[in-house]
């Protein structure tokens, strides 16, 4: 029932309203008791009788304010909502259709979506609707069920790491039946072929009403390897305003650690769809990138994956004859293989030799001819993407190769013979370098001053010829030319490798433009023509989220599809790998584009505006017992029974009791230095905090009674304003929605870890993940803690001080069991020795506990001690609430403690508990 923007879930208590009028009649009937005067002179009147009483009538303001204390209860019972969510006009009693993108981009706003659709599903369930959902990403044919039946599984609801393909949208369409319903589509607001047809499936059924934030999305389009530089580009659907987004690189330090390596700052101009940017490191920590994201933008369309394309490249050296041995300095070679060492893997033989290894990049010193079969095999691997150096030489200065016409393998054609500029047979001096032009690969690289070239091979004047120079003398002559072929190029150094020719080879110049050259080639995505005939298997597959989880079990993948196939459930986004090499596929391909959907006129177009409804009844309650209470005040007024102090004590008593009571004062931190406190991180989530502070409780009472730690009441712990130094322990509960610190608390928590403080991780979602479900609060977890300097971690081993620092233990179950429990992971150097049960490790605490397993619901009890939720069924749920208290003990001995009990002098007593 709907009145106005207000909606009854139970109208029919409205019906108690018509009673009013009779109350008021019975009101007025019942005068309130009068006023009592004392006077002597009453004495004689005792004992007379008034045959004609006047009864007193209760004021009109009295009879109103008890009139709607009355409306306000019945009202109140009959669950008033504010702005319910249901469509404007006459009530629909079809079933409804929810319809979902469910894709990459629904991730930028999934909980408001989920809240959205909580919202629908507790509207239909009002209306005795029946209701099903169809998933667009993984459409299955829709089945109509109770609203409460979906509400139920909404926890394990998540988007999918691609998009819906067209095949997809016309499956979905083919799946509808022929029954009436009503259709809300929540979208993700992207243009993608297929909307059209299947909205016009969806029309013939009933009104459609499409649902969509107006938030812009924004992408990132894989990273190229371009002249030496990452090339970035992040894409946008609106382009209505300028806009500045970072993107951050994220790889692992010399200790393996995952860290943010580099940041770039783009921005995009109005009226511009994409931004691009450079960004220049060198080849040790290139080779260390994973993954590139926007800052603030938790979606796998914003994230990039690297794969082996920045990894360290394979080099062929091919020289000419060599004709004086053991003259090292004048090899050829010698100065490319102390430049390209460092930074790449070296191949040396023949060209038809190394061309089967599908070397990234060959290098040909002074070489002058090529067979037939050589020229053609290296010329189809430059189409293909390779790039190829030559450096020129006696040989080449000597030959009539690229004379009268450009060769197929060179940038340019050459003159005949070469020119000297230096030496006692030249009228002139050696030539210096002018500086690199902005679109030569080598812009922005310092020239020294003894760099000087004394002979060159020269080339012939031709109309492409200035578009081809990227180095030059400082008379203009062309240094460095380059052509591009296919998909690859082709580079000219008109002086030799060697220092023969010039002092660029004993110069850090020349280390610096083979790198930007020979080591930063393309890395994209190789044609399925070259993966055909492969099978690739997932290492690691991305969530819509972003975060990267492990591929377990899913089936390996055709190579020709890894490159070309759409992405879907059976090809996820990810990093996959072969004998020797790892590929990253990622959502947004090198040549996609991102554009938002335009519906056709007249569609309904929503906008996702969740937690619009607001329950009215608690409040009208609220108001009844307030005016109750202003009714009794008053009544007591009217028959003279309040004096003023009274008056005054009610008044507060009353304001006491209808104000919301205020949460007890945190005790500052510094005051609780000189006890023991358990603390949990406060989300912002207020019912999940209340959950930790329980759970913390119940942990410090089994404490207290069983070991000899008497810890002080747990406190909630606000990250951005707290001192953590205080706290031994941090429990941190992980929802999807909860905020992201700031980087000032990131360098608090990591000073707490660094300085022996733990942070028990729960993702709450065991009973979702373990059945392969997408869990929101695993991906969460991933990304707050991606800035924290977290060691590499495993699976909590059998020997590990946690199964045995009070109570011998090798399952840590909370609320839900099953899960694997994660600590830091021991040192390469534990060893076993014979006879001895247990490793000898260090003394240290693992900083960081991981786990889903719910544990604070398994501990919380209330202020009387009785335990807040259930856990399991009968006697085997209460075991496993005892072991949940056991794991909590066992985890606050080994902070307090460390890793004493590996001491072997422990082993005898450990062993005879054991029964060892």
């Amino acid at each position: 029932m709907m009145i106005g923007p207000i909606g009854f879930a139970a109208p029919w208590l409205l019906v108690a309203l018509a009673a009013l009028p009779i109350l008021w009649l019975l009101l007025r009937a019942v005068p309130p008791a009068p006023v009592r005067r004392r006077f002597p002179g009453v004495a004689l009147l005792l004992g007379l009788r008034d045959e004609d009483s006047v009864t007193d009538r209760t004021p009109w303001w009295l009879l109103l304010l008890r009139m709607l204390a009355v409306a306000a209860v019945i009202i109140g019972f009959a669950g008033p909502v504010l702005n319910p969510e249901r469509d404007a006009g006459a009530r629909n009693a079809d079933p409804l259709l929810v319809v979902m993108d469910a894709s990459w981009a629904s991730a930028r706003d999934w909980p408001a979506q989920r809240e959205f659709l909580d919202a629908m599903l507790a509207e239909a369930g009002r209306e005795s609707r029946a209701v099903a959902v169809l998933r667009l990403s993984d459409p299955e044919t829709p089945v109509f069920r109770s609203a409460a039946t979906w509400r139920g599984r909404l926890p394990g609801l998540a988007p999918a790491a691609w998009e819906p393909s067209p095949q997809t949208m016309q499956d979905a369409a083919g799946m509808l039946g022929d029954a009436p319903f009503e259709t809300r589509w929540l979208s993700d607001g992207l243009a993608r072929e297929g909307r059209g047809a299947l909205l016009d499936a969806l029309e013939t059924h009933g009104p459609v009403t499409i649902i969509e934030s107006a938030k812009p999305i924004l992408a990132l389009a894989p990273a190229m390897l371009e002249d030496g530089a990452l090339a970035l580009t992040a894409l946008r659907t609106d382009a209505a305003l300028a806009r500045d987004v970072t993107i951050l690189a994220h790889g692992r330090d010399p200790s393996g650690a995952p860290r943010v390596l580099a940041q770039l700052p783009l921005s995009f101009t109005a009226g511009e769809t994409t931004a691009a940017g450079a960004l220049t490191l060198p080849a040790e920590l290139r080779a260390r990138l994973t993954r590139f994201e926007i800052a603030g933008q938790d979606h796998a369309g914003a994230v990039s994956l690297t794969g082996d394309g920045l990894k360290r490249r394979e080099v062929a050296l091919i020289a000419g004859r060599e004709d004086r041995e053991g003259l090292e300095l004048l090899s050829p070679l010698h100065y490319l293989n102390r430049a390209l060492a460092p930074s790449a893997d070296l191949l040396d033989g023949a060209l038809m030799d190394v061309l089967p290894a599908a070397p990234d990049v060959i290098v040909l010193a002074d070489v002058a001819t090529l067979a037939g079969a050589e020229q053609a095999a290296l010329l189809d691997w430059v189409e293909g993407g390779g790039a190829l150096l030559r450096f020129a030489g006696p040989r080449l200065a000597a030959s009539d190769v690229s004379r009268a016409e450009e060769a197929p393998l060179m940038p340019v054609r050459l003159r005949a013979g070469g020119r000297t500029v230096g030496g006692a047979m030249s009228w002139g001096s050696p030539k210096a370098l002018a500086p690199f032009p902005e679109d030569s690969p080598f812009h922005g690289l310092p020239i020294p001053d003894d760099v000087k070239v004394s002979a060159q091979v020269m080339a012939q004047p031709d109309p492409d010829l200035a578009q081809r120079v990227i180095a030059q003398l400082e008379d203009g002559t062309p240094l460095v030319t380059r052509k591009r072929i296919g998909a690859g190029q082709v580079v000219l150094f008109h002086v030799t490798a060697n220092a023969e020719w010039s002092t660029l080879p004993l110069s850090g110049l020349f280390v610096q433009m083979l790198e930007r050259l020979a080591i930063s080639s393309g890395a994209g995505l190789p044609g399925a023509e070259d993966l055909a005939g492969t099978t690739w298997s997932p290492v690691q597959v991305m969530d819509a989220f972003g975060a990267l989880e492990d591929a377990g079990a899913l089936p390996g993948v055709a190579g020709a599809d890894l490159a070309d196939a759409a992405l879907g459930p059976d090809l996820r986004p990810g990093v996959y790998e072969d004998e020797d090499r790892r590929i990253a596929r990622n959502v947004i391909g090198s040549d996609d584009a991102i554009a938002p959907v335009a519906w056709p006129a007249g569609t309904r177009i929503s906008g996702l505006a969740p937690g619009t409804e607001r329950p009215l009844g608690g409040w009208l309650l609220a108001l009844a017992l307030v005016l109750l209470a202003a009714d009794v005040l008053a009544s007591l007024g009217l028959s003279g029974r309040l004096w003023p102090a009274r008056a005054g004590a009610a008044l507060i008593l009353a304001a006491a009791l209808t104000l919301p009571q205020p949460g007890a004062a945190q005790e500052s931190p510094e005051a609780l230095a000189d006890e023991l406190t358990l603390a949990h991180v406060i989300t912002g989530d207020a019912q999940l905090d209340d959950m930790a502070k329980a759970g913390l409780r119940g942990l410090t009472q089994t404490l207290f009674f069983r070991t000899s730690v008497e810890p002080a009441e747990p406190v909630g712990v606000n990250l951005e304003t707290d001192e953590l130094a205080f706290f031994p322990l941090l429990y941190w509960p992980i929802s999807p929605d909860q905020p992201t610190p700031s980087a000032e608390a990131y360098v608090k928590l990591n000073r707490y870890l660094r300085t022996g403080g733990m942070i028990l991780f729960d993702t709450r979602d065991a009973d979702v993940a373990g059945f392969g479900a997408a869990s929101p609060n695993g991906a969460r977890l991933q990304r707050l803690a991606a800035p924290l300097d977290i060691p590499p971690l495993e699976p909590v081993p059998r020997d590990h001080v946690l199964t045995r620092a009070f109570y011998l233990l090798q399952d840590f179950p909370g609320r839900y069991a099953g899960q694997p429990v994660w600590v830091e992971a021991a040192p390469p150097d534990a060893e076993q020795v014979e006879g001895m049960p247990f490793r000898n490790l260090n003394d240290g605490v693992t900083p960081v506990v991981i786990g889903g397993n719910d544990w604070a619901a398994a501990w919380a009890v209330d202020r009387r001690g009785a335990p807040m939720f259930p856990v399991g069924r009968g006697n085997a749920g209460e075991r496993q609430r005892e072991l949940a208290y056991r794991f909590g003990v066992n985890l606050v001995m080994h902070v307090l403690t460390g890793n004493y009990k590996s001491d072997q002098v422990h082993v005898p007593a450990l062993l005879d508990r054991l029964g060892q």
